[in-house]
């Protein structure tokens, strides 16, 4: 037989209805349920002995994936034999999730589960996993624990290789590491562990043929992978390497800037002047396109002076405006000594082509103040501090962005588990 044979089907009739019942696992099955009374029957009785009769159960979920239907799955031809919808109770609230068995005679069983869109595809582990109630580790890779329940089966339908009732309760413990969950079943003294892969819905439909689409998966699940954690340590890996070309940038703008001295002139202005404005004697910007400073030391105490610049080009008349104040306030209160402002401010204006300028200034300040001295002072080719923390916090926000939502992700990740993560309001 052809790995890609379909598995050879044997008909049989149910003893409480009578209706026909479909063996697909080829004698592997232990427990068959009648699709049409739902009696649990025994597969190895060859009479079929009932073990459990539950009619009630026509009332139940029908299998997105229908019984008998074929699909090629991990690169072999699976049917599904077996669906069986369990439940759990947390928080006064009941979950419920599905689970299909597939079969396949050269393979053996694998499951696929379901839970508000999410689908895993499991398979019983090749070796005993490792487990201390924290954690475990299974073929070399480490899992965090997740959540720790009793499930019961509220509805069976098709054929099983264990035997299958509805209410039994086993203790499940799942152990994640994204896409992976790690389970084990403890039932009596019998504990069986299953390893699953978070899969789309979308690629179950196409294997399978199935009409329509896949439903919108709801929430965050247990093992689901988050595109945003690869993208958050790319996107920091990133930032990591322009924030070193940045600081060497701003290093060498620092060692190679002359900052050099072209003015500097004391002046005072009385409040009282009729004229105030003024011009000052030419300098010269020389060499290449850079940065200018220009830089107001006041004698002010309690005192402000508002100055109205303009750098402008002897040459061309290129006028570069600008307003700059000067405010100093210092006292004591009930509270001690206070300070308010500074003596010195400091503007740069950046790239002015070289050339011969000269400054128009006028100043302003409240006439009750008196004479105010000042000092301008004109500097060029200075380092912009600015641009580079512009530049650090462009780079910045993106990765701060994706962190933001991956935290975000995670958070609605172990919110439903055993060990819900604090807010970052709450000092996580």
């Amino acid at each position: 037989m052809s790995p890609e044979t379909p598995p050879q089907v044997q008909t049989l009739a149910c003893p409480h209805c009578g209706a026909p019942l479909t063996v697909r696992s080829m004698g592997r099955a232990v427990t068959i349920v009648c699709g049409h009374c739902h009696s649990i029957l025994d597969a190895k009785d060859p009479q079929l002995k009932i073990l459990q009769r539950f009619e009630a159960a026509t009332g139940g979920e029908s299998p997105a994936i229908p019984l008998g239907s074929r699909g090629k799955w991990r690169g072999a031809l699976y049917e599904a034999i077996g669906f069986q919808v369990r439940s759990m109770e947390a928080d006064g609230l009941t979950y419920s999730w599905r689970e299909y068995l597939l079969f396949n005679p050269y393979k053996g069983f694998r499951y696929l589960t379901e839970y508000n869109g999410h689908w895993n595809d499991c398979s019983v582990t090749t070796a005993l996993p490792e487990a201390d109630g924290i954690g475990a580790r299974y073929l070399g890779k480490k899992y965090k624990h997740f959540q720790t329940c009793t499930a019961h089966t509220t509805f069976v339908l098709g054929e099983f290789p264990w035997q299958v009732r509805v209410d039994d309760a086993v203790a499940v413990t799942d152990y994640v590491a994204p896409p992976y969950v790690l389970s084990s079943e403890m039932a009596g003294s019998e504990t069986t562990w299953t390893l699953g892969e978070y899969v789309h819905g979308a690629d179950i439909w196409k294997a399978f043929g199935l009409p329509g689409i896949a439903p919108t998966p709801m929430g965050v699940y247990e093992n689901q992978p988050s595109a945003l954690k690869a993208s958050a340590g790319q996107t920091w890996f990133a930032c990591a390497g322009l924030a070193t070309a940045i600081f060497v940038i701003f290093t060498l703008n620092q060692l190679f800037s002359q900052q050099e001295q072209v003015f500097r002139e004391a002046y005072s202005f009385s409040p009282s002047s009729t004229e105030a404005s003024f011009v000052t004697p030419e300098f010269e910007l020389k060499g290449r396109t850079s940065s200018v400073e220009v830089r107001t030391d006041a004698d002010v105490s309690n005192q402000w002076i508002y100055l109205n610049y303009a750098l402008i080009d002897a040459d061309t008349g290129q006028a570069y405006d600008f307003g700059r104040e000067v405010t100093y306030y210092t006292g004591v209160d009930s509270d001690g000594h206070w300070q308010e402002g500074s003596q010195h401010d400091r503007v740069t204006l950046p790239s002015i082509p070289p050339g011969r300028y000269y400054l128009r200034v006028e100043p302003e300040s409240d006439a009750s103040l008196g004479t105010i001295a000042y000092t301008v002072t004109v500097t060029r080719d200075v380092p912009v501090l600015g641009v580079y923390f512009l530049a650090l916090a462009a780079i910045l926000l993106p990765a701060l962005l994706i962190s933001w939502r991956t935290y975000n992700f995670e958070q609605m990740r172990w919110a439903q588990s055993d060990h819900p993560m604090k807010s970052v309001g709450g000092g996580e």
